[in-house]
């Protein structure tokens, strides 16, 4: 995962400057038009929106920027949908790209529809999600997210919530993001007046009559349950737009980031690539253990094969037996190294110093590392970087020794377990030092 977003750059658009970014490699290009709210910098700390960039970005070159008004663009006033449009244009020709999908979430979907219809020659297709037609409830358009009576009742004492803590849940009921990361995020996208002249804006929009000019392949995506844009905007468009693509997710979620994040992107990926992409592996977060036996190699030849073999067999027994009683999962074992998960840092931990007692009373020498981290699952299996620090750490422990990285220590506070600083260490395979303790 990466660690800094992707460098902001600037494309000028008329006398205003957009910021934007770049993430990947392509083909194709991907301008991904957010909704309402963006800061380039704020959105990529929030880690299941960095992913979906992430996973987005895996087989295309995406492009990402601010609307005007917004985040790190230029405060100028929002603008027309037709204004904002030839920022898309500018931004294109910022970035190098000649023709892109256009991918429109949300309130984005109408200026990805009007850009698409405008510019057909610089649009290579054109993606929706959640995408809203109307906003207003109207008697011809019943599938509005409010009437005008409730729209303006909900603008009311705008500025008053705006520096709240309160994270908007029918966007993602899923997974909402942390309320502190949405106030920031509304802080740090616009002032509360620009906010509602924008928000005032896009209330407005009525794109109905401009749908059916929109000649380029389209795929459209919506969940069935979503609270935000009811379900039929997407129909509408399906049945509108020549030629759609329309497939219905299941859930409530609004954005595509959280839990419908595995389907869209496999449908995006598939519509403009022809590669349908394999499901992404779960990830979760988890303590690993290796342990293996120092001077084995020694040992076996001492004993024969014969000998080797049956205490290694004992050897296995009396790890199982302990991973049993501190619940821990076997992943893996491999000759005299084992790999297991536990759900717990001090858990791991005094497991690993039991493998070592019950091994030292075979007349064998183990020796442990203990590592926490994000690890990717893979059907039984853990994977990932974490996986690969746990092993690195495993192979700096001495004969008869437990060390652990430093996020296990910061995590094992008040467990009653001490360390000792062994010092810095350059991992193999892994950047700059870490430092590892020693379980006393």
């Amino acid at each position: 995962m990466s660690a800094a977003p992707p460098p902001v750059r600037y494309a000028r658009s008329g006398d205003v400057f957009v910021a934007y970014q770049v993430l990947g490699q392509g083909p194709p290009d991907v301008v991904f038009v957010e909704g309402a709210l963006t800061n380039r910098h704020v959105l990529w700390e929030e880690p299941t929106i960095r992913r979906f960039y992430e996973r987005l970005a895996s087989f295309s070159r995406l492009i990402l920027f601010d609307k005007r008004g917004m985040g790190l663009s230029d405060r100028v006033q929002v603008g027309t949908l037709e204004e904002r449009m030839d920022d898309v244009r500018a931004v294109m020709d910022a970035a190098g790209s000649e023709r892109a999908a256009i991918l429109g979430e949300s309130e984005g979907g109408p200026l990805a529809m009007l850009f698409a219809a405008a510019h057909p020659e610089r649009t290579v297709a054109l993606c929706l999600a959640g995408a809203e037609v109307k906003e207003e409830r109207t008697e011809d358009w019943p599938w509005g997210e409010a009437t005008r009576a409730q729209f303006e009742e909900s603008m009311r004492g705008l500025a008053e919530r705006w520096s709240t803590p309160v994270a908007p849940r029918a966007l993602m009921p899923s997974r909402p993001p942390d309320g502190e990361w949405c106030a920031r995020l509304r802080m740090q996208s616009a002032s509360p007046a620009a906010a509602e002249t924008f928000l005032r804006m896009a209330f407005g929009i009525d794109v109905r009559s401009l749908v059916p000019s929109i000649r380029v392949p389209t795929l459209v995506l919506h969940s069935v349950g979503d609270a935000v844009c009811h379900v039929e905007n997407a129909r509408f468009l399906a049945r509108t737009i020549p030629d759609a693509r329309y497939v219905e997710l299941p859930g409530a979620d609004h954005l595509m980031c959280a839990e419908l994040a595995d389907a869209a992107l496999a449908e995006i990926r598939e519509f403009l690539t022809g590669v349908r992409e394999a499901p992404e592996p779960d990830r979760v977060l988890a303590t690993v253990v290796f342990t293996d036996l120092a001077g084995s190699t020694e040992r076996a030849r001492e004993l024969g094969d014969r000998r080797w073999r049956e205490l290694l067999e004992r050897h296995h027994a009396a790890v199982r037996r302990e991973l049993a009683r501190f619940s821990g999962r076997e992943l893996d074992t491999a000759g005299d190294g084992f790999l297991a998960a536990f759900d717990g840092p001090a858990r791991a931990i005094r497991c690993a110093r039991s493998v070592v007692a019950a091994v030292g009373e075979l007349g064998l020498q183990a020796r442990a590392g203990v590592h926490t981290g994000e690890c990717e699952v893979l059907g039984d299996k853990l994977a990932g970087v974490a996986v690969h620090v746990g092993a690195r750490v495993a192979a700096q422990a001495r004969p008869g020794e437990v060390l652990v990285s430093s996020t296990v220590r910061d995590l094992i506070a008040g467990s009653g377990i001490e360390l000792e600083d062994r010092g810095l260490f350059a991992l193999k395979g892994l950047e700059g030092e870490r430092r590892l303790y020693a379980v006393v």
